[in-house]
């Protein structure tokens, strides 16, 4: 059976992308979207893919206006947010309340990375995000939802706005410009303790398999489950590696902080992000 699959160039796919990783049952066509993420909404609004990496949020959203497809229980990309966020340094943010009543940046206010940040923010540090000014500059992959957040002009640049001051912080961004800071500015301690209090690694991607194939071809399910376990099996170096507990406790999180930021009408049990099929191979 020939399957149309989005994965990312990671350490753990590489096995699987070059062909090293074969099957008798199976055959993957991989499509090509740079950066990954660009492949998330046509997966999301057109069903192009059998099997796809997905951003965790979106897949949360997709679920709640019951896109037809399930989530596997396997890890593509995890990390800790706390160096994604930046800010201009005139414009007076000490610490994370300073946010408050400030114009921050945000390439979608959907994003995962977002979302992770937005959670830590006010359930961590007490910030108010309804206090906070959202300039976003993407639509989110999911159509269906209502985005209220202010526009950025058409043609600006993210990053450029922060560095001329029409933007007070960003989230969702990485730089070592000399001409932003950061708002955690020791973000490996951040890291550390936020670790030591939760006890989870935060998960960004995923991958998904849509329903259909999961209702139709379970057996095809498992093999494509196998490939993706015998891929990251190939790797000797650092990949992400979540016991079903870990995955567990990493995915309540975030859905208790997109039920909290409203990106979800509310929030879902775990098992409920899985069908029969995929819930057995957790």
């Amino acid at each position: 059976m020939r399957l149309r699959i989005l994965l990312g160039d990671h350490p753990h796919t590489a096995a699987l992308k070059s062909g090293a990783i074969t099957s008798d049952l199976v055959e993957l066509d991989f499509a090509v979207y740079t950066p990954t993420n660009k492949g998330f909404k046509p997966m999301v609004r057109d069903g192009a893919f059998d099997v796809a990496e997905m951003a965790i949020v979106t897949y949360l959203m997709a679920r709640s206006y019951d896109k037809p497809m399930v989530l596997l229980p396997d890890v593509m990309m995890a990390r800790h947010q706390f160096g994604f966020a930046v800010t201009n340094p005139g414009a007076g943010i000490a610490g994370p309340k300073d946010l408050e009543g400030k114009r921050v940046g945000i390439r979608s206010f959907t994003t995962t990375t977002g979302a992770w940040l937005r959670g830590m923010l006010a359930n961590d540090y007490g910030v108010n995000l309804d206090a906070i000014e959202w300039i976003t500059f993407e639509e989110p992959h999911v159509a269906e939802y209502v985005d209220s957040t202010t526009k950025a002009p058409a043609g600006k640049a993210i990053m450029q706005m922060l560095f001329d001051g029409d933007l007070d912080a960003v989230l969702g961004e990485k730089s070592d410009d000399p001409r932003v800071a950061q708002l955690f500015p020791d973000v490996a301690a951040a890291e550390k303790a936020w670790l030591a209090r939760h006890g989870v690694v935060p998960i960004n991607h995923m991958v998904v398999v849509s329903k259909q194939l999961s209702d139709r071809r379970p057996d095809v399910v498992r093999e494509v489950q196998r490939m993706l376990e015998a891929s990251r099996a190939a790797v000797t170096g650092k990949v992400p590696a979540f016991s079903k507990d870990d995955m567990t406790r990493s995915l309540e999180l975030i859905t208790d902080y997109s039920a909290q930021q409203g990106l979800i009408p509310r929030k879902f049990n775990v098992d409920e992000l899985f069908d029969d099929v995929t819930r057995a191979l957790r």
